[in-house]
């Protein structure tokens, strides 16, 4: 089999599309990288939905910890306390758990007839949902830190011009917070696409049993025997997904600082050539 036709075979396996069964004998090396790629499909849906609900969310839990009012910090800080305090394949073991105990209640509701949560124990949304919680709060704490730094003469002078309540928030102390959690919570979009491999070792099901990156890699790695070439492949396609990732980041940050001072040019030194 050429690789043009492995690509055509296997490109979207995990999608549910193209060839069903696995190769068995004769792996080549064309078929490894087709199908731990096809894998890497179900790591960036994890990273990327992921990172777009828990920014929101962890906006949120970091304004709980900074605010005045004890609920919402105790409520954020508790929150915030368990994710950060376990291990994410814990999380992943008790959601697991609890979204079945749901499903097996069989609760009845009126728009919806018998809510059997399915959804919940499949890998798609369950495991989607852990990984949202657990980057909420590690951003969470990113964001009340650089709350916490932000400059007392910056809202004062805010203050001093008669700019108070959201609109001081949000002209304020919103740029100012995100320029300062930015580099912090970059590490942490990278340390959570890392972490979507996790999803391979926990209880969910992924969808017909496709499997992500790691699930492909392992199979390789059973099947020939050797491992040191599928794992590999899969850590050259996460250095290519980190690299992208601190580019996309470094863009937003080179625009969330596009009004500070810029470096000055570094001296090169080019020494004469001696004739």
């Amino acid at each position: 089999m050429s690789c043009a036709q492995t690509i055509s075979d296997y490109a979207l396996r995990s999608l549910g599309y193209g060839e069903r069964l696995l190769p068995r004998a004769d792996i080549t090396f064309c078929e490894q990288v087709v199908l731990i790629g096809s894998g890497m499909i179900w790591n960036i849906y994890f990273g990327v939905l992921a990172l777009a609900v828990g920014f929101f969310l962890a906006v949120a839990l970091g304004l709980g910890k900074a605010s005045p009012r004890p609920w919402p910090r105790r409520i954020a800080s508790t929150i915030v306390f368990i994710f950060r305090g376990s291990p994410l394949f814990i999380q992943f073991f008790f959601a697991y758990f609890l979204f079945l105990s749901l499903r097996q209640l069989n609760i009845t509701l009126p728009f919806h007839g018998a809510a059997e949560f399915r959804w919940l124990t499949d890998a798609w949304a369950g495991a989607l949902i852990v990984l949202i919680l657990n980057t909420s709060a590690y951003g969470g704490e990113i964001f009340y830190g650089a709350l916490r730094s932000i400059p007392k003469g910056d809202v004062e002078a805010a203050e001093a011009y008669g700019i108070t309540g959201w609109n001081q928030f949000f002209r304020i102390k919103w740029p100012t917070m995100l320029r300062l959690a930015w580099p912090g919570y970059t590490n942490e979009a990278i340390f959570l696409f890392h972490a979507t491999t996790l999803v391979f070792f926990s209880a969910f099901p992924v969808r017909g049993q496709r499997g992500d990156a790691l699930y492909y890699a392992s199979y390789f790695a059973d099947k020939t025997f050797n491992p040191f070439i599928p794992y590999p492949i899969i850590a050259v396609y996460f250095i290519m997904l980190t690299l992208c990732v601190i580019g996309l980041f470094g863009l937003i940050n080179r625009r969330l600082n596009r009004h500070m001072p810029q470096a000055p040019a570094r001296l090169r030194i080019r020494p004469q050539v001696i004739r």
